[in-house]
């Protein structure tokens, strides 16, 4: 049931938004991989998994904030039962590890897609990544990091907006970068967001 309505929901998205994959060195791979994005938009998940190939889409689940995707009945269906949703604690309690059930699905072999950035930004740029990643990446450091880069995503769903503007929208995936090391978070956080960047400069020219 799952992938049925997975499939409908994202020809939909691909109908409207187009969420057409551009790929670097080469296409995303079944290998086990943390998808790391800008976040403009709440289609911005959808368009990810929309460009990702069949066989890599199937193992590849979305990282997201509890308070959001679980506040209303059909976000939770949504979440659940369409998108295998991996929620995150924004508002955990005092002493618990928000990326508990992130840890988890890594563990057991699951891809992610996450948003370094840790809310959606107003103005299109890409701004300072959070620690999660770089403390995901130091804990997994067999899973390949990949950036991507979604452009026009913002235009297609602004902020406040309940369905899509049809507009052409690309989903940008770079070359996988290397991995955090115990004393280089400055610097990997620096790297990993940069890695974004230049995809959208890429776009752009």
């Amino acid at each position: 049931m799952r992938n049925v309505l997975q499939s409908w929901l994202l020809g939909v998205v691909r109908l409207v938004v187009g969420a057409h994959g551009r790929y670097g060195t080469a296409r995303p791979s079944p290998r086990q991989t943390i998808y790391f994005a800008n976040h403009s938009s709440h289609v911005d998940t959808l368009a990810i998994l929309a460009a990702l190939p069949p066989d890599v889409r199937a193992f590849a689940r979305p990282a997201a904030a509890r308070d959001y995707w679980d506040s209303s009945p059909v976000r939770r269906f949504i979440a659940n039962r369409i998108l295998n949703v991996v929620f995150v604690e924004r508002k955990h309690e005092s002493g618990g590890d928000p990326l508990e059930r992130v840890k988890d699905a890594l563990t057991y072999g699951s891809s992610l897609i996450l948003f370094p950035e840790g809310t959606r930004s107003l103005t299109g740029e890409v701004g300072p990544f959070k620690s999660g990643i770089y403390w995901l990446s130091l804990q997994f450091p067999d899973v390949s990091l990949v950036p991507v880069h979604l452009s026009n995503l913002a235009r297609a769903m602004p902020k406040g907006a309940v369905l899509p503007v049809p507009i052409s929208c690309h989903v940008s995936f770079g070359t996988e970068i290397a991995r955090a090391t115990s004393d280089n978070k400055e610097a990997f956080l620096t790297e990993a967001r940069d890695a974004v960047v230049r995809l959208q400069n890429t776009v752009k020219g």
